[in-house]
């Protein structure tokens, strides 16, 4: 057996490292040669995306995958537990009793991978940019709460909020809050293209529409603090997990990031090619269908409701993913505090009968039709066969008559937030491990979304909470939200993933590559010699 299930605590604090990093004495990429990274995302700017990776625009673990290792932010989750730590700022805190003024004082000698000097303005620059900009389905809902930024000073930045929060340096650590280059970046537009400015550890070198790989290369202006275990990484773009699978066995690619298949993992974990390792670990990903509230079909609560009695989440975990993903029956994850299984508690196992009286009693005449759409290209090849049992478990109850659709990314993103689809399926990874990350940008004003649903309850809940600095004392409260949901079901979550990540045995790091929000670290990947 190949795979090291590894135990990282990043998630929620409550988890404890089994394994030590193999990387921890690398210092870089061996002979000079690249560590080329697979990944099945792919990158196309136009008129719906023009700047895949610009912090005003981009809110996917894919685009993050490039810019968390690109950009640099105030502070950064950490490598182990889940206070951030700093990055581009030497300290940081909250400078008052009510959690709501948050100040930091930036590192000395920063600078941009252009040369340009990093200083406060370019922090403030960034942040009210992102808020301006407003970008649809982009990630300006996370600073919906800042008030003022004011830079003091080339070294100081102090952010002013509408009211407590203790969840905002956990913000700060995302790539939404990516420190740009206020001379190259615009104000009030998003940048074209996908070139980058920023001072984080690599800088991405040229890469063009339709380009089957990408290189990141150590920015040598870089001066945060982490330590860089390779010179070179090389993205290279694939078609089908099949195909990135067959470049890591034929040694055409070091490292198998996203998407490994569920099938892909069995194969792995039972390989007799002990040249290839395959890592889990615990993940927060979590896989929902998102309603259109305002549809005339999908609008309708007692439909919703009814797809809540119907759908089998435990078959389509067994069928479809093999055990690589388990039922979520809560928007928040298990693992961090507060989750609390509401659809299970309200629902049950699935009951056909139960829901033939739900549509019955809303005087909804049977069946019920309905379209299910899903990107065909974002979250893996499983996706489509995900939403065929889907339709199948609807339509065999006699109660709906539900169609499928597949769209690509970059148009179905847009689509989504702006209303297009009744009922549409999404992956959510975690900005950082914290309940109010799975309930607030859903449902708070501006969410990324773009629903048009609203609890007046969940709206007292969620800045309640942020009064919280000790964070597992919200879990009442978040568990009352998340009863709310499974009463109302604007969203419906159906499974929670595992992470994986297959690399050649002589990549050394592996085991901490991947943060609590699925997102590659690069800079932890080195060369060693082969087991």
């Amino acid at each position: 057996m190949n795979r090291r299930t590894v135990v990282l605590p990043a998630l929620a604090g409550l988890l404890a490292p089994v394994l030590a990093a193999c990387g921890s004495d690398a210092s870089g990429g061996g002979d000079g040669d690249p560590i080329v990274v697979g990944t099945t995302d792919h990158f196309v700017a136009n008129k719906d995306t023009p700047a895949p990776f610009d912090p005003a625009a981009a809110y996917d673990v894919a685009a993050w995958n490039v810019m968390r290792n690109t950009f640099q932010t105030l502070v950064r989750l950490p490598r182990t537990g889940t206070e951030p730590e700093m990055d581009a700022a030497r300290k940081c805190g909250f400078t008052d009793a009510q959690n709501e003024q948050y100040r930091c004082t930036l590192r000395e000698d920063l600078a941009f991978s252009n040369g340009d000097e990093v200083d406060a303005k370019d922090v403030e620059f960034s942040i009210k940019r992102v808020i301006g900009i407003k970008h649809p389905g982009g990630p300006s809902s996370l600073f919906a709460n800042v008030d003022q930024v004011e830079a003091m000073g080339k070294r100081e930045i102090v952010f002013h909020l509408k009211s407590p929060d203790a969840t905002f340096p956990y913000k700060l650590s995302t790539p939404a809050a990516a420190i740009v280059d206020s001379e190259v970046y615009p104000k009030n537009r998003l940048a074209k293209g996908f070139k980058v400015t920023g001072s984080g550890p690599y800088a991405l070198d040229e890469f063009r529409n339709g380009s089957k790989k990408a290189v990141l290369t150590k920015n040598s202006h870089y001066g945060g603090g982490l330590e860089i275990r390779n010179d070179k990484i090389e993205m290279r773009f694939f078609d089908t997990p099949a195909g990135m699978e067959k470049a890591l066995r034929s040694k055409k690619i070091d490292v198998m990031g996203r998407t490994i298949s569920p099938g892909q993992v069995q194969k792995l974990d039972l390989a007799t090619d002990k040249g290839i390792k395959l890592v889990e670990q615990p993940g927060q990903e979590i896989r929902y269908l998102a309603f259109n509230t305002e549809h005339p079909v999908a609008g309708k609560q007692a439909v919703r409701q009814a797809m809540a009695e119907l759908v089998d989440r435990k078959k389509i975990v067994t069928d479809v993913y093999s055990g690589s993903a388990e039922p979520l029956y809560s928007l928040v994850p298990g693992g961090l505090p507060g989750h609390r299984n509401s659809f299970f508690s309200r629902y049950g196992e699935p009951d056909e009968a139960s829901a033939k009286r739900t549509l019955a009693k809303a005087g909804i005449s049977t069946p019920v039709k309905l379209t299910l759409t899903y990107t065909k290209d974002h979250y893996g090849e499983a996706t489509a066969k995900e939403f065929a049992a889907l339709q199948r478990q609807l339509n065999d109850s006699g109660l709906f008559e539900v169609k499928t659709q597949g769209k690509m990314w970059d148009k179905y993103r847009p689509a989504a937030t702006s209303g297009k689809y009744a009922v549409y399926g999404y992956g959510w990874y975690p900005d950082f491990p914290d309940a109010d990350n799975f309930i607030a940008p859903f449902f708070q004003d501006e969410n990324f979304l773009g629903t048009p649903y609203r609890n007046k309850e969940i709206d007292k809940i969620v800045p309640q909470t942020r009064r919280q600095t000790e964070r597992s004392r919200t879990a009442t409260a978040f568990g009352r939200a998340q009863d709310i949901v499974a009463r109302d079901v604007p969203v419906l979550p159906l499974w929670q993933g595992k992470q994986y990540i297959a690399a050649r045995d002589d990549i050394t790091g592996v085991e901490w590559a991947l943060n609590s929000a699925s997102v590659l670290q690069f800079w932890e990947l080195g060369r060693g010699a082969s087991d």
